[in-house]
């Protein structure tokens, strides 16, 4: 190993100048590898993060087919659904409407079709839960009518098809007589249940909180408040975090908001 002096300076000097070389490249290794130390946190933090966003996609690709719909289960846990615009209502009578099935529609221009999966077995009162769901998800509530018509067809009453071609998007051609149910008011409650977000009817909750224990809970009904505001609030109160789904589950227009418990209007 050769050492390079300067012989300018005595041996001490020398040996001082190697040791002050000797503990910077020292502290240099320190801070290589307080830096190593620092990227490994670093990069497992980013793994981590990663995996939970991971498990965060799972999650929510883990939802039911009828969830990108308007829905709920009546009392009696039969599913109904309704489109929320006027493609979804025709996708939803083309691959979901089944013959054993009960279609409702508010009778106002601007409506979810609405379905109830099953409803020809299905008691009146439970034809009533899902008829006040259609006047819920209709123009009604943007155009602020305390209640809205609402009438009830079997599947061979219903056809996309004139004798001149085909109707429009959402457009339906109806025959036969028709189920009403007149002066259908417009209620909805919205609770958390295993972090799955409910909304149904107020005749729907009304017997299911004889039945669950449902402590927390939003009432909606017209108001003044806009819809954005109205979910934040809904989704403090509820601990639901998922701001699009509450959006997506509320109906056109404005709303009062009274929260369960202080029973405080919002």
């Amino acid at each position: 190993m050769k050492i390079k002096l300067n012989y300018l300076k005595n041996a001490q000097q020398n040996g001082n100048d190697y040791y002050n070389k000797a503990k910077k490249l020292l502290n240099k290794r320190n801070g290589a590898e307080l830096a190593v130390q620092n990227l490994e946190k670093q990069l497992k933090h980013i793994e981590e993060k990663s995996a939970q966003e991971k498990r965060i996609i799972i999650k929510k690709s883990d939802k039911k087919w009828y969830e990108k719909f308007h829905w709920f289960y009546t009392s009696n846990n039969m599913l109904c659904i309704g489109g929320r615009s006027a493609q979804q209502n025709d996708l939803i009578n083309a691959k979901y409407f089944l013959d054993d099935d009960i279609f409702f529609h508010a009778d106002i221009f601007g409506a979810s079709l609405v379905l109830l999966k099953d409803g020809v077995n299905a008691k009146n009162e439970i034809w009533n839960e899902a008829a006040h769901f259609a006047a819920i998800y209709s123009s009604a509530w943007k155009e602020d009518l305390s209640t809205v018509d609402v009438y009830a067809l079997k599947r061979n009453q219903i056809s996309k098809s004139t004798a001149t071609g085909s109707v429009g998007a959402g457009g339906f051609v109806m025959k036969g007589e028709r189920e009403w149910f007149k002066n259908t008011p417009l209620s909805l409650f919205m609770f958390n249940e295993n972090n799955t977000l409910n909304a149904v009817p107020k005749i729907t909750f009304d017997k299911l909180i004889e039945t669950k224990k449902i402590n927390v809970y939003v009432e909606l009904s017209l108001g003044t408040r806009k819809k954005s505001d109205a979910a934040k609030i809904i989704s403090k109160h509820l601990n639901f975090e998922d701001l699009d789904m509450i959006m997506q589950q509320l109906p056109a227009g404005l709303f009062r908001v009274q929260l369960s418990k202080s029973g405080k209007k919002e």
